[in-house]
């Protein structure tokens, strides 16, 4: 069930810019005041509210300009109001930006050449400066590699990896059926991979377009639900690519991702006071071979087990 204000104000739109709204209230504005700051002006804007019931005040001082959109909706998740505001919408050009993040003002136009130079180019990504909490200024592209040539085997093997800030053709994510709505997370990396099992090409503009906001609470912090969806994703892919050279590399992936489930799942023993326990897993998944400081913390958990705890800290700062 939704509600619309503001339908189809702006009929010289190329591009809808989708903007989920759950939970973010203040930090919105700055979503928003980044896409009137972009330098093409042929955008229409559509904000999301996902059931969070507190984001109309934020977003009705904006309504005013006629490119931009207010849809309220149920709580469906990220995927689903990603989708109900391309429902909502008919530009030949979508684009993904999330309530806290903000867009450089060449964003649009950068995107919109890149996939514009081949029409095999079904969407296109960038890189993206942190700021918020920590990594302050870094790039993405220093914690996740963009290094071409892009390819699908690459990109399920994360040798390549997409910005989640994108410009899509329309015709290409409605292609495959939009994004999968049974996924808490990873729905992004899930829609690339059948873009391009599909055909599309991924274009790629080798500087940052976008800040992405590190805060608490986001959902790319919790590990456990990051590494569930993940492994859906590739085993999605592994069934989806059978016969063809890709699954290889996507069983490689659940290989990879159910080791590192296994590696939580003694983090979580090891919280739960199963010290002994949880240190011979560690040992046994090759923890302590990371680097010599883990190496040393394991050891130090083991003659010393109710140091665990502060020792556990570590596991941020390698």
């Amino acid at each position: 069930m939704s509600t619309q204000l503001g339908e189809e104000r702006n009929s010289e739109a190329v591009i809808t810019i989708v903007i989920p709204a759950y939970g973010v209230t203040t930090m919105l504005a700055d979503a928003i005041d980044s896409v009137i700051a972009q330098d093409r002006g042929d955008w229409q804007a559509i904000v999301v509210d996902d059931g969070d019931k507190r984001v109309a005040p934020y977003v009705e001082p904006y309504l005013a300009d006629p490119r931009i959109r207010f849809l309220q909706t149920d709580n469906g998740g990220l995927p689903t109001a990603r989708n109900r505001a391309i429902a909502a919408s008919t530009t030949p050009y979508v684009a993904l930006l999330d309530g806290d993040d903000i867009l450089e003002p060449d964003f649009v136009s950068s995107l919109i050449a890149a996939i514009e130079a081949d029409p095999r180019n079904g969407f296109a990504t960038g890189d993206a400066t942190f700021f918020g909490a920590d990594r302050v200024g870094e790039l993405f592209s220093s914690y996740c590699a963009q290094e071409p040539p892009i390819t699908l085997e690459r990109l399920i093997r994360r040798e390549f990896n997409v910005f989640g800030l994108t410009v899509m053709r329309r015709e290409a994510i409605e292609g495959i059926g939009g994004f999968d709505t049974s996924l808490r997370s990873s729905e992004d990396l899930d829609a690339w991979i059948r873009l391009m099992a599909a055909g599309w090409r991924l274009a790629h503009v080798p500087r940052p377009l976008a800040r992405y906001r590190r805060r608490e609470g986001q959902m790319s912090g919790n590990t456990p639900v990051m590494l569930q969806t993940a492994h859906a994703v590739m085993s999605k892919a592994r069934a989806h690519l059978a016969g063809r050279p890709e699954a290889a590399a996507a069983e490689e992936m659940i290989r990879r991702i159910e080791h590192d489930q296994a590696i939580e799942a003694a983090f979580a023993r090891v919280r739960a006071g199963e010290v002994r326990a949880g240190v011979a897993d560690l040992v046994r998944l090759g923890v302590g071979q990371r680097s010599p400081r883990w190496g040393r913390a394991l050891l130090l958990m083991r003659i010393a087990p109710f140091l665990a705890r502060w020792l556990l800290k570590i596991r941020e700062r390698v």
